[in-house]
Formats: C-alpha cells, sequence, structure tokens
C-alpha cells in the first residue's frame, strides 16, 4: 500500500532525515502543549521517549555535585531532543526545561523502534542523526576543556551567533538576550570571571553589547582563542 504524508520541510537537528522518512516520524508523534518553566524530563527519568520541538525553546542542563546548573544544549523549532538509545532501557543524563512554551511532539520508544525495523532507510537517516548528535557533545566538550575558559567563551559565542545570528555587514547580532549568568552556566566559570573576560574581548572590539544584546565583531579573533576547527552550522551551534 502506497504510504501518503502531509509534506513538512525537515529543518534544526532533523535536516538529515529525507522528505519521506522525516513525515515518517511525523506521523507517529502525539502533540503536547507545554508551558514554560515545566520539563520534558528529568536526569534519572527513563529515555523511552524522544521530543520533537515544533515551536518554543528547550534547554537542556546538567547539575554538579555542588547544585551548579550547567547548560549543555539549547534546542528550538525543528530539533529533535532526547536520549537516542532505542532497544535500550537507559535513563537520562541530563534534564531537558522548556524556557518558552513549547509545541512538541512526543514520540514513544516503541514507535520508533517500529520504524527502523520496516525502514532500512529510515534507520540509516536515524544513525545520521545520532552521529550528528554525538559529534556535537564531542566538539562542545572539546571547547569546554581544551584551552581554558576564554577558549570555551569564545566557543560559546561562536555557536550562539551560528544559532541565532543575524548578519549586519561583518557583524553578528546575537538576536537573543543572553545573560553573563546563562554564559558562566554555559562554561562552567563564575559570572564574575566572564565578566572579566567579555570586558577583555570588549576592549579589543571584539564584541560590543546592543539593546542588551551581544554583537559579535570580530569573529576570526575570536576563533583564533578557541582554536576552531570550522566545525559545520549543524555541529557548531549552541
Amino acid at each position: 500500500m502506497k504510504e501518503h504524508y502531509n509534506v513538512i520541510e525537515a529543518h534544526g537537528n532533523t535536516n538529515c532525515f529525507s522528505e519521506q522518512n522525516f513525515n515518517r516520524l511525523l506521523v507517529t508523534m502525539k502533540e503536547r502543549m507545554v508551558p514554560e518553566g515545566s520539563h520534558l524530563f528529568w536526569e534519572g527519568d527513563y529515555s523511552d521517549k524522544l521530543f520533537y520541538i515544533k515551536r518554543g525553546r528547550v534547554k537542556l542542563t546538567k547539575s554538579t555535585d555542588e547544585g551548579k546548573e550547567l547548560i549543555l544544549y539549547m534546542y528550538q523549532a525543528g530539533d529533535m531532543v532526547g536520549q537516542a538509545d532505542p532497544f535500550f532501557s537507559t535513563k537520562h543524563s541530563f534534564t531537558a526545561e522548556v524556557i518558552e512554551e513549547s509545541e512538541v511532539g512526543v514520540i514513544e520508544q516503541k514507535d520508533l523502534e517500529i520504524l527502523i525495523c520496516q525502514h532500512c532507510d529510515f534507520a540509516i537517516d536515524f544513525m545520521k542523526w545520532m552521529g550528528i548528535h554525538h559529534r556535537l557533545t564531542q566538539t562542545k566538550f572539546r571547547d569546554l576543556m581544551m584551552y581554558g575558559k576564554p577558549g570555551a567563551l569564545c566557543s560559546t559565542l561562536i555557536r550562539l551567533g551560528n544559532t541565532y545570528g543575524e548578519k549586519t555587514g561583518d557583524s553578528i547580532l546575537i538576536n537573543k538576550k543572553i545573560t553573563h549568568t546563562d554564559l558562566s552556566n554555559m562554561i562552567g566559570a563564575t559570572r564574575e570571571s566572564v565578566n572579566r573576560m567579555l570586558s577583555d574581548l570588549r576592549k579589543k572590539d571584539a564584541v560590543e553589547y546592543e539593546n542588551g544584546m551581544i554583537v559579535i565583531k570580530d569573529l576570526s579573533m575570536l576563533q583564533d582563542i578557541c582554536h576552531c576547527e570550522l566545525c559545520p552550522n549543524e555541529i557548531c551551534r549552541i
């Protein structure tokens, strides 16, 4: 029997799926509205679902033993969120907090397993999605650990620019208000040290502020500080 789908274009971290396979995924989803401040899942919950963000934003966090929150990822419309372990009962290593009222599609593990078993081309696309997810994790940990806090901050600014940036001439406006506390939680530093590092970058004319938002003025300087490897934007994102 021929399959029929509503044609919706994949984007975000799901653009590795073909049109047909993305729509196979769409028809398995159960829609849910999730209010700001709630959670899709908590660290330690069983990872038996994936979540596709149709509208809104979600952040993935990890809590340290001292109770400090480390922001690992910021997801938006077009992204699929969750721990990708089909066929295994594992627990989430992170917490997913909704930071804007969101409309999500919930994909049950059993439905994902059926798609993987029935369609070999879907299985290949899903493996591509898992590969992007793992490479993103590897590059983020590299940036956080290899070149100190200045390198981690510059890498994070570049990722924010790739995710939320609006290019104007040679400058990139990060079109989301990101606080110094947010940046400190993204790189595992204190807010005071982030203040100092941003002040140094402003003195070097690498960044500036416009209406409370960060503007990257000298991208190449940030790339030099974090030893940028020029990863594609689907990997170099927040």
